[in-house]
């Protein structure tokens, strides 16, 4: 080895020496810098000299010169654990515990009574046979409305005041039917809306696009409408949809699966409502209920009429019916060889159901000692 490199394990020796006696963290730091600096450290100096060194000399320097940076670098580390440690035992030494005080509480979290539901939803109808699906929240006018047979113009519109998307990415609030104050829809063949989505039903369509019998598939989400809002609506909230496609499948099969997810979900003293009802998209159509929970059923309270119920005594729970045949053909279905029903309700409604909720703006106020109460 060459004096060069002897130099190099010398200079390793006397800056362990100096690190040693480093006092604190800022002498140690102008250590560092001055032997491994990046600039100016003492071993990078010598490095830059390695090109001017004769070949043969230069794998011995450049080792020479590897193991002093690492023999420097370690008792930098050393000491500065040893000062860490030094200063951590001063401030324990020095700090005045009061071993009066209580604990602090550990804060646990837990989901929303919404997100519980939904898994809860989720759960129940997995035990059926059912895949979890999601959609877009901005949805195509095609998927939302004509799809579902609610063309331009058509009736049932009525019932969805809509959230537009125009042309630029704004956002327009206008009635989804023509004719009724509202902006007027644009034929599909000559330009197609986008919205926020009114329902979760677009999904059926887009599902049974994508796949081929059987189908059966639940589909949790948010959806939009501009609305007051009341103790049962909100403009912002959840609905679940479900869909089955089979061969011979009918109403006593949809019966069946809802009584058994209302039983599962909450226990068989619950009263279930079961008639008949319209939607474009299922014929025939039904809808499901339950007793209100507030009122008992008897639609009113110490106050007057039942607020949650609005004094029916019933809270909707879902629309329901077979999938009509119109929308079976527009997939490519054939509604001579399969069937399917479909059902749509909305999660706030059961949420209020399985937490004793009375006012559905409480899911949506973030005022957590109500939400850490149910």
């Amino acid at each position: 080895m060459s004096i060069v490199a002897n130099d190099l394990a010398d200079m390793a020796t006397r800056a362990e020496s100096e690190i040693a006696a480093a006092a604190d963290e800022a002498a140690l730091d102008a250590l560092r810098v001055r032997y491994v600096g990046r600039r100016e450290g003492e071993i990078t100096k010598a490095l830059k000299t390695l090109p001017s060194l004769p070949a043969a000399e230069r794998p011995a320097f450049g080792a020479a010169a590897n193991a002093a940076r690492e023999r420097i670098e370690s008792a930098l580390e050393r000491r500065g654990g040893e000062l860490r440690a030094s200063a951590l035992e001063r401030d324990i030494a020095g700090a005045a515990a009061d071993l009066t005080l209580p604990p602090r509480r550990v804060r646990v979290g837990r989901y929303h009574p919404i997100s519980r539901t939904i898994r809860e939803i989720t759960r129940i109808f997995a035990g059926m046979g059912f895949e979890a699906v999601e959609g877009p929240e901005v949805e195509w006018d095609y998927y939302n409305f004509e799809a579902l047979n609610i063309p331009p113009g058509h009736p049932a519109r009525d019932k969805f005041s809509t959230l537009w998307v125009n042309a630029e990415g704004s956002m327009e609030v206008a009635l989804a039917a023509t004719g009724t104050g509202g902006r007027a829809v644009a034929e599909p063949s000559r330009r197609q809306p986008m919205l926020l989505r009114t329902h979760t039903s677009p999904m059926q369509i887009r599902v049974m696009e994508q796949r081929r019998p059987p189908v059966r598939v639940v589909v949790p989400g948010r959806c939009y409408r501009f609305e007051a809002t009341d103790a049962t609506h909100e403009s912002v909230f959840f609905q679940y949809e479900g869909l089955a496609i089979d061969e011979q499948l009918s109403m006593a099969d949809l019966k069946g699966v809802l009584y058994s997810f209302a039983r599962q979900i909450f226990g068989s003293e619950r009263k279930v409502r079961f008639r008949p009802d319209y939607f474009p998209f299922t014929e025939p159509s039904a809808e499901i209920a339950f007793d209100c929970f507030v009122c008992d059923g008897s639609g009113t309270t110490n106050a007057g009429r039942c607020a949650t119920c609005g004094g029916s005594g019933w809270i909707e729970a879902a629309g329901c019916g077979m999938v009509h045949p119109e929308a079976l053909r527009r997939v490519g279905y054939d509604p001579s060889q399969v069937q399917g029903f479909a059902f749509g309700g909305g999660v706030e409604r059961l949420a209020m159901l399985l937490t004793g909720t009375p006012d559905i703006r409480l899911f949506h106020q973030n005022d957590l000692r109500y939400l850490e109460s149910v």
